[in-house]
């Protein structure tokens, strides 16, 4: 049985941590939810059964009266978003700020969402830095469980969204090495699983532990396999020159997903994340399912617009802005939608609208708008004329 505790999630505003809070408040517990900003949880349906806090691991001021009085406190946080310059130091710092402040407050428990860490090759710097947030946490002298996770497949999710993009936009995909390395996915459903029955699993306390589905694919089987389950006809080019840089530009272009994170997670896929032992088995009542039922599902929801959270949340949160871009099948189309919030007047927004072309000219690629005009009134069309 799950005894009622104190717990603190952190990342609530993020794609785990959002899903998280109502999961522990449906198994009787107290839930105090850590965010930078307050208002990005407004609207959420359990938000006024959670007491909301204002706080930052990279301000150590902030932390103690939002640990105060807690047991158990998840660490759902990245700085993935900060670019590739800042975001590993950030990452160590935040993780010892808050385990230094935890230890301060008497909280018996930090749970860790990490990534698995590969057996031969040396960590991508993503990665690297998901493993040393564990160490980080654990040199706070708490008790830390560290569940390690590879990719997670879900509605919203970032590696669910990039395998999405890709393939249902991208009929010939020319692809780098990386598409053969081989990885052990896991439904967002089973994350969860595994994160609400860690507080009362004594055995999993102090332990870290890998978890992932009963399929070992490589990152082309799950191009495929999404193809498979949404019925295109795709092909597959293995190509050994196109760089991280170069992939990440293109994932910039035929994704929402910002260029910079595009090359930290590409440089990652180099890297085979398995598991390899059974210990999440032995210790948890928890039966994984396939990435295929994982797909199925994560679809159904995204075209029901059931989806509870998306990696940009965390993003926006960041000061990124927006709400996140979404996919939908609207009569045998993918529509893309995007929203963008302004205090201007519909009046003045729409005199913006109605002047772009022609002299004005486009809000992006303007050459290439002005390319596709010539080759519009080569053809008899209207060509620049409005």
């Amino acid at each position: 049985m799950n005894a009622p505790r104190r717990i603190l999630v952190t990342g609530a505003t993020g794609y785990v941590g959002g899903r998280l809070a109502p999961l522990l408040l449906e198994d009787g517990h107290t839930v105090r939810c850590m965010v930078r900003d307050p208002d990005r949880l407004a609207g959420r349906p359990w938000a006024n059964r959670v007491e909301i806090v204002r706080g930052d691991v990279l301000d150590a001021d902030t932390l103690p009266g939002a640990l105060e009085g807690i047991d158990t406190a998840y660490y759902l946080i990245h700085s993935l978003h900060a670019g590739e310059a800042s975001f590993a130091e950030r990452d160590r710092q935040g993780a010892r700020n808050f385990g230094a402040a935890a230890r301060a407050a008497g909280v018996r428990h930090i749970i860790y969402l990490g990534g698995i860490a590969p057996r031969t090759d040396r960590p991508s710097p993503h990665l690297q830095s998901r493993l040393e947030t564990g160490e980080c946490l654990r040199e706070s002298g708490v008790t830390v469980t560290e569940l390690r996770a590879g990719v997670i497949i879900g509605s919203g999710s970032l590696s669910f969204e990039l395998i999405r993009y890709l393939t249902e936009r991208v009929p010939v995909m020319i692809c780098p090495r990386w598409v053969t390395t081989r990885t052990q996915p896991i439904a967002i459903r089973n994350v969860l699983d595994y994160l609400r029955a860690t507080p009362a699993n004594d055995a999993a306390h102090g332990r870290i532990i890998d978890i992932g589905s009963p399929d070992v694919l490589t990152y082309e089987d799950m191009f495929r396999l999404y193809a498979k389950v949404r019925g295109l006809r795709r092909l597959i080019v293995k190509v050994p020159v196109l760089t991280p840089r170069l992939s990440s530009y293109w994932i910039g272009l035929v994704t929402p997903l910002p260029a910079h994170v595009g090359r930290l997670l590409i440089d990652g896929l180099k890297n085979e994340v398995v598991c390899y032992d059974d210990t999440a088995r032995r210790l948890y009542d928890v039966e994984p399912m396939g990435v295929e039922e994982a797909m199925r599902r994560a679809l159904d929801r995204s075209q029901s617009h059931a989806v509870e959270t998306t990696w940009f949340g965390a993003f926006s949160a960041s000061g990124k802005g927006g709400e996140p871009p979404g996919l939908a099948q609207v009569e045998g189309m993918i529509v893309e939608r995007r929203v963008a919030r302004t205090t201007a007047s519909p009046e003045a927004v729409f005199d913006v609208i109605r002047r772009l072309g022609g002299d004005t000219g486009w809000l992006y690629a303007n050459a290439l708008w002005k390319l596709r005009g010539l080759l519009d009134a080569l053809v008899g069309g209207v060509g620049f004329r409005r």
